[in-house]
């Protein structure tokens, strides 16, 4: 009515009241009064935003990523703000009069992309897709001290890069690859575990081996125990043979002596007893024959004695013209 409105904005809205140039009221959640002609109507909201992100930018290795996030942010000086963008309401006191408000988010993602590409472009695709936190706390630092944002008078509450993905062919390629190292490590897994194993049989059959060669050892040492009591058994068994032997030879030639000492004293008999027929035959030579017979008739028996009688009749025959013999004494000789 006359030209006069009232205004009521809520705390989160800072109010500020331009009246020739100069502010005359200002402050968050005023309601009053004012003259339209003469009076702008500014009003800047105060509660925090956010607003989503998403860029593609280029990596050190000439690979193209998408970089997903979202800021966080208020207006911590709202004269600042308004003095960098239209925020005065039409007559209504309820809309903006111009689009202004609704670039502040743009302005603020533009910066927060500048950044953003100055930290992808620094990192290749493998490092750039494992970085999203380091970015997102990068962007975060720095984002602060851009001249846009001290121009704007707005507090930066937080960034968060939520994803770094790279395009779908890209990323299965860095799929095929990963999957390859991995089968190359399951492959030298499965090589080590065989190593191993082959170790182990390895280290079983030396074992063994060693076993085997411990128990030859122990065999050889008993051949050769066996052997050298069997030569020591052989030696003693040679030097009773020996000493056996000598003494046969010491008793042969004991016998030797006997038999030369018996057949010398045999011998010596004998010549003895040839010198006592010798002597006696001597004796015999010089006596008469007649005398030997008469001295040996009288040992003889009937029948020598008739045979003697023969004997002296043959020696005789040339001078026995007749010799007659009766059947008895012949029956009787031919009987013995």
């Amino acid at each position: 009515m006359f030209g006069f409105s009232f205004v009521k904005l809520p705390p989160t809205t800072h109010a500020i009241q331009y009246k020739d140039g100069k502010v005359v009221r200002e402050g968050p959640g005023l309601s009053f009064f004012y003259f339209a002609p003469t009076s702008t109507l500014v009003a800047v909201p105060m509660s925090s935003n956010e607003s989503q992100f998403i860029f593609e930018e280029v990596t050190a290795d000439y690979q193209q990523l998408t970089v997903q996030g979202q800021v966080t942010f208020r207006v911590k000086d709202p004269l600042l703000l308004a003095q960098a963008l239209d925020h005065a309401l039409n007559s209504d006191g309820a809309t903006y009069r111009s689009s202004d408000p609704q670039k502040l988010p743009q302005r603020i993602i533009a910066a927060v992309q500048v950044l953003t590409k100055s930290e992808i472009q620094g990192r290749k695709l493998q490092e750039a897709i494992q970085a999203a936190e380091a970015v997102g706390t990068a962007i975060r630092l720095q984002l602060p001290a851009t001249p846009e944002i001290k121009a704007l008078g707005i507090e930066i509450l937080g960034v968060s890069v939520l994803a770094i993905k790279p395009t779908p062919e890209t990323s299965r390629a860095l799929e095929a690859d990963t999957r390859e190292q991995l089968l190359q490590r399951a492959d030298e897994a499965i090589f080590v575990r065989r190593n191993a194993a082959v170790e182990q049989e390895r280290a079983i059959k030396e074992a063994e081996l060693q076993t085997e060669v411990a128990l030859e050892l122990k065999k050889r040492q008993i051949r050769e125990t066996e052997m050298a009591t069997a030569r020591a058994i052989q030696e003693q068994q040679g030097a009773l043979e020996q000493e056996k032997m000598d003494a046969s030879i010491g008793l042969e030639e004991k016998n030797k002596t006997l038999v030369a000492l018996q057949a010398e004293n045999e011998r010596m008999n004998s010549d003895a007893k040839a010198y006592g027929s010798t002597a006696m035959m001597k004796v015999f030579a010089e006596m008469n024959p007649a005398i030997l017979q008469s001295l040996t008739a009288g040992s003889m028996t009937p029948h020598q004695l008739i045979s003697q009688a023969f004997q002296q009749l043959a020696q005789n025959a040339e001078r026995i013209g007749e010799l007659n013999m009766s059947p008895e004494l012949l029956r009787e000789l031919l009987k013995k």
